[in-house]
C-alpha cells in the first residue's frame, strides 16, 4: 500500500537544510507539497489594521512562484490553497487519503493552535514536526520550557557553547505529486493569482535563490568584518547583514547563516564584529523559544510581567505615528522608509518604538500590529518579543526604554541626510491637534505676539 504524504509548508519556503524534505523522501511514494494562504492575512484585524501589506504580500508571492519554480526541476509543484489551513488541509487529507503529514514545528501561539487542530480533527494521520527554524532543536534545550530563562543573558551563558548542527543539503528529487497537474492551483480568487506581474523595484526579492546569493555575497565581501561599527546605521545596504526578510520568511536558514559565519571566521577573520552577528543570531534564537514558552501572553497588554503600562489610545497620535506626520522628523523618516520599502534598520525600530510607548503614549500592541502589517522580515516571536522589551512589559530587566530622539538625531543623522531623504517638508509642532474636549489646539496668543 502506497504512502502519500503531505508537506504543509509555512515559514520554511526553502530547499536547503531542511529535514522535511528528507523525512518525505524516505517515507513517502507520493507527496503533496501545500501552502495555504489563510483568507484571515488579507482582511482587517482587532488592531484595524491588515495582517499583511500590499508589499508583504508582493514579497511572498514572490517566495511562492520562485519556489514552485524550484520543486518543478526536482519533479514537484507547489499547490497554494487560498484557504484556512484546517481546512484547506483536511479537504486534501480527504480527497487524497494522506496518511502523513511534515511540519515545521512552529513557536507562535495562533500558529500552533491551528496545528493543534488538525491533529484533533485528524486522529488516523501521523503528524512529522521538525525544527527548521532554530538553530537548536528542542531535545537539545538544557532547560525545560516552563523554566525558561527570564532574560537573555542568562539564556546566552546556557546555549552558547551548545553545539549547532550542520545544514542539510538541499533535495535532488522528491516522490511525484497524486495530484493532476491542471488542478494545481484552485479556489484562489483571480486578484491573488500568483501569474500577475510583481514590481521588482523594491531592494528584496523574494526567493530560497536570492537570499543564498546575498548570503554568499555578504560573506564574500569584507562587510562582517566591521559589522558592530557600522549595524546602528539608519540607512545602507551593506551596514547591516540584511538577512532578516530571508530568514522571517524561512527561505534562509538559520543554521546556514551560522554556518557561514564559523567558516568566516576561520579562513578570513574573527573578532568583535564577527561576534557580534552570531550574538545577534542567539538573540533571534532568544525570542523563538521566548514566544513558544510564553504563548497566548506574547500579545497581552500586560506582557510577561503582569504590569499595566500607563497609557491609552489617541486614534489622531496612532494614524499621524503611521504615515509619518509626528513632532518628530527622524521618527517620520523611519515611518516613511517602512511605508515606501517594507524595511527600517534596527536602529529605527527602536527609535520609532521608544517615541510611540513613551512621547505618544499609546498602546505597544498597535505599534507592534503594524510593524506586523508592514515588515517584509515580519516574524511573530521577534516582532512582538522586542516590542514587549521596549514597552518594559516583556524580557528587559531595566523595565521601559526611553531613547531620546534629538540624541539619537545628532549621532545617527547629524546631516540629516536620512531625514532629507525620506521625511523632507514641514514637520508638525503638536503632537496633537485637538484638545481633551475635542476643541481645536490654536497657538498661544502670548506666543503670536512675542
Amino acid at each position: 500500500m502506497k504512502t502519500v504524504g503531505l508537506y504543509w509548508l509555512t515559514t520554511d519556503l526553502r530547499l536547503h537544510d531542511n529535514r522535511n524534505w528528507i523525512n518525505a523522501c524516505c517515507q513517502a511514494d507520493e507527496l503533496l507539497c501545500v501552502y495555504c494562504l489563510d483568507p484571515a492575512l488579507l482582511e482587517p484585524n482587532r488592531y484595524g489594521l491588515n495582517l499583511m501589506s500590499a508589499n508583504r504580500w508582493r514579497f511572498l508571492k514572490e517566495f511562492l512562484q520562485s519556489l514552485d519554480k524550484q520543486l518543478q526541476r526536482i519533479g514537484q509543484h507547489l499547490l497554494v490553497v487560498y484557504q484556512h489551513p484546517v481546512d484547506g488541509i483536511t479537504r486534501l487529507v480527504s480527497e487524497y487519503d494522506v496518511s502523513v503529514i511534515y511540519h515545521s514545528r512552529q513557536v507562535g501561539f495562533y500558529e500552533r493552535r491551528q496545528l493543534l487542530a488538525l491533529k484533533n480533527s485528524l486522529p488516523k494521520v501521523r503528524f512529522d514536526d521538525c525544527d527548521t527554524k532554530t538553530l537548536f532543536k528542542t531535545e537539545q534545550l538544557p532547560f525545560p520550557l516552563t523554566k525558561f530563562p527570564a532574560s537573555f543573558t542568562e539564556f546566552r551563558h546556557r546555549v552558547e557553547h551548545l553545539g549547532v548542527d550542520e545544514p542539510l543539503p538541499a533535495p535532488t528529487s522528491l516522490p511525484p505529486s497524486p495530484m493532476a497537474k491542471q488542478n494545481w492551483l484552485f479556489d484562489f480568487p483571480a486578484y491573488l493569482e500568483l501569474t500577475s506581474e510583481l514590481d521588482h523595484q523594491q531592494p528584496f526579492f523574494g526567493s530560497e535563490v536570492a537570499g543564498l546569493q546575498h548570503l554568499a555575497n555578504y560573506f564574500t565581501a569584507e562587510h562582517a568584518s566591521f559589522y558592530k561599527e557600522t549595524r546602528n546605521a539608519l540607512d545602507g545596504w551593506h551596514n547591516s547583514t540584511k538577512f532578516s526578510p530571508w530568514l522571517a520568511n524561512g527561505s534562509l536558514s538559520a543554521r546556514l547563516i551560522l554556518s557561514d559565519l564559523k567558516a568566516y571566521e576561520r579562513t578570513r577573520v574573527a573578532n568583535e564584529s564577527t561576534y557580534w552577528i552570531g550574538f545577534e543570531l542567539l538573540w533571534r534564537e532568544y525570542f523563538q523559544w521566548y514566544a513558544l514558552c510564553h504563548g497566548r501572553r506574547l500579545f497581552a497588554f500586560k506582557g510577561i510581567k503582569n504590569s499595566k503600562p500607563l497609557t491609552s489610545f489617541y486614534a489622531e497620535r496612532f494614524q499621524r505615528w503611521c504615515r509619518g506626520d509626528t513632532p518628530y522628523p527622524l521618527v517620520n523618516a523611519c515611518m516613511n522608509q517602512l511605508n515606501a520599502t517594507g524595511y527600517m534598520s534596527n536602529r529605527g525600530r527602536q527609535i520609532v518604538a521608544s517615541c510611540f510607548v513613551n512621547e505618544l503614549e499609546l498602546d505597544w500592541r498597535f505599534g507592534a500590529a503594524y510593524f506586523e502589517q508592514q515588515l517584509l522580515d515580519y516574524d511573530v516571536a521577534t516582532n512582538w518579543g522586542n516590542w514587549q522589551y521596549l514597552a518594559g512589559v516583556g524580557a528587559d530587566p531595566r523595565g521601559k526604554r526611553h531613547f531620546d530622539i534629538e540624541n539619537q538625531t545628532r549621532q545617527y543623522d547629524p546631516e540629516h541626510s536620512f531625514i532629507q531623504q525620506w521625511a523632507a517638508g514641514i514637520h508638525p509642532t503638536c503632537i496633537d491637534s485637538v484638545d481633551a474636549a475635542d476643541w481645536p489646539i490654536q497657538p498661544s496668543p502670548w506666543i503670536l505676539s512675542a
